[in-house]
């Protein structure tokens, strides 16, 4: 009578555990595919950034070319294709390009707007402060001082990759406000700036020199001349720039 019991109770033992097994089944299953669903998808996004990058980092490398040969238009086509797609970093570069050509051609608002769509597309400070900064560089003879300051102020925090040029960006933005002991503060600490190029401790000083002469009044005219934009970031063949997948 007592195996009878114990074979009774296996039993339902078995057809609760067959019960409860029907029912998570289709669960573990819905879980299962949807882990699979997502495994693919980041797969297939991770794919499809790699292609994108490969595929702007083409054009923007024929663009280059196209300009250097002197075929500007062609380089305009290609940019303008990479500033449509997906990478962050070369539509960053790209962006930058036209801003260039544009400002080159006098239409300052149309740069100052190529520029600030660059630093809001770049991955990271190196690609996008670039790109602020010539915006800033683009209105420093034109803009408010309280622009040029918010434009400007966020750049020179210590880690920015040119806070130095910021800096100088800001001293004359000063001195062309009329900000004489302002402008000679910021041209003081140019000097002292470790990442400070040779070329802009040279224009500080000179600056500092003109302001304690009383001959600063005769800077604003220059400064156009005297500031560059930063360089463009020069890639090596077969490079790729900062933040791109």
């Amino acid at each position: 009578m007592v195996d009878v019991f114990e074979e009774v109770e296996e039993q339902l033992r078995t057809d609760r555990y067959k019960a409860l097994a029907l029912k998570i089944l289709p669960v573990v299953g819905g879980l299962l595919v949807i882990a699979l669903v997502i495994a693919l998808a980041v797969w297939g996004y991770q794919h499809f950034r790699t292609q994108a990058a490969a595929k702007a980092s083409e054009q923007y490398a024929q663009a280059i070319e196209s300009f250097n040969a002197g075929r500007t238009d062609e380089a305009i086509r290609l940019w303008s294709e990479v500033s449509q797609g997906s990478s962050k970093a070369y539509k960053a570069l790209s962006l930058q390009h036209l801003g260039g050509l544009k400002l080159a051609d006098n239409k300052t608002a149309e740069a100052v707007k190529l520029f600030d769509e660059a630093a809001e597309a770049a991955p990271n400070d190196i690609l996008g402060d670039s790109a602020r900064l010539k915006s800033a560089f683009a209105l420093l003879d034109t803009a408010p001082y309280k622009d040029m300051e918010a434009r400007l102020t966020p750049l020179t925090k210590e880690g920015r990759p040119y806070r130095a040029e910021a800096r100088e960006a800001l001293a004359f933005s000063k001195l062309m406000a009329g900000d004489l002991a302002g402008a000679r503060s910021d041209f003081s600490l140019i000097t002292l700036m470790a990442d400070a190029g040779e070329a802009a401790r040279a224009r500080a000083q000179a600056a500092q020199a003109l302001i304690d002469s009383g001959s600063a009044k005769a800077l604003p005219a220059a400064v156009k001349s005297a500031l560059a934009l930063p360089p463009p970031i020069q890639l090596p063949p077969g490079a790729v720039p900062p933040g791109a997948p």
